[in-house]
């Protein structure tokens, strides 16, 4: 999202380019393969400076897989923003993506978000005629309750892959909704509980978005005591773990066992490289160190 430039018309040029390689050079470093885009952001231009990098980069494509989503109008029709998932919206906006990625296909099509006037027969249709000309691999949704996903998901011919939802440390209402089942405390939380262990049982891969709480515990400022203790832990965690404090914080998503995936959106080349370790330190962190970064950053215990 943060590749193209300013979020107005404004035309990108060859610095918005050359960003968006040192993004990609930087993040294939630390081995990431799988890069995250959907069609509005910066009004199109973060995939199309990204297809230009395709361009120049010879065999780049072949090396990476691409997702993008499609679903969220923007500055259209007299409304500020409006959810379309009708067929021709689908086919329309993929091959429009598809254009300024300046490829063939994508591995991932993600539903940006659930459209109440979606009629699930209308997107099988759509899904099913770009799988069946190349276009697209594997489909996956992005902000939908299990649910939505089963009535999508019986309606389709093929598998839904993936879900994407705002899932972090600080964004914890997909947690909070697993442990304040039957406590006055869950109505604080919208998470639609079961959506995780729905995900988990059918082999829906969970994408977290702003899995680095934008910066809230590294280096972005504390907002609240809670935020004060939170980064203080994972400062201390990282310091005896010699590592950087994003990586302890991306390890403590991933230690989950629903096997989340972090999106860390940053295009910050240093906080890229700092996300390095987050593997090895989900495999290493104890289950005390967890729950010690969870009741630390909620501010109080679990019931």
């Amino acid at each position: 999202m943060g590749l193209g430039g300013s979020w107005d018309g404004t035309a990108y040029g060859a610095a918005e380019i050359d960003q968006a390689g040192a993004v990609i050079e930087s993040a294939r470093g630390i081995g990431i393969e799988l890069f995250d885009h959907a069609d509005i952001y910066r009004g199109g231009k973060s995939e199309a400076v990204f297809g230009e990098v395709l361009v120049r980069s010879q065999g780049l494509r072949e090396k990476i897989q691409l997702q993008t989503k499609c679903g969220i109008r923007l500055g259209e029709r007299g409304l500020d923003a409006h959810y379309d998932l009708s067929r021709e919206a689908i086919l329309e906006r993929v091959n429009e993506s598809l254009k300024r990625l300046q490829t063939d296909y994508v591995d991932v099509l993600l539903l940006h978000r659930p459209d109440p006037l979606m009629d699930a027969r209308e997107v099988a249709d759509a899904v099913g005629q770009l799988m069946a000309e190349g276009k697209v691999r594997q489909l996956g949704v992005s902000n939908m309750s299990a649910a939505q996903i089963s009535y999508l998901q019986d309606r389709l011919e093929v598998p839904v892959v993936a879900n994407q939802l705002e899932m972090s440390l600080l964004k914890r209402d997909w947690l909070e909704s697993t442990v304040l089942v039957n406590h006055p405390e869950g109505s604080a939380y919208s998470f639609p509980h079961g959506t995780l262990e729905y995900c988990m049982d059918k082999g829906i891969g969970l994408q977290a978005y702003g899995s680095l709480a934008q910066g809230r515990y590294t280096g972005a400022g504390a907002d609240s005591a809670a935020d004060h203790a939170t980064a203080a832990m994972l400062e201390r965690l990282a310091a005896e773990k010699h590592t950087t404090t994003e990586a302890v914080l991306l390890g403590w998503l991933m230690k989950h066992p629903a096997g989340i995936s972090p999106v860390i959106g940053t295009t910050n080349l240093s906080r890229i490289g700092a996300c390095a370790d987050a593997a090895a330190m989900a495999e290493q962190m104890s289950r005390a160190e967890w729950y010690g970064l969870w009741m630390a950053a909620r501010g109080s215990n679990i019931p």
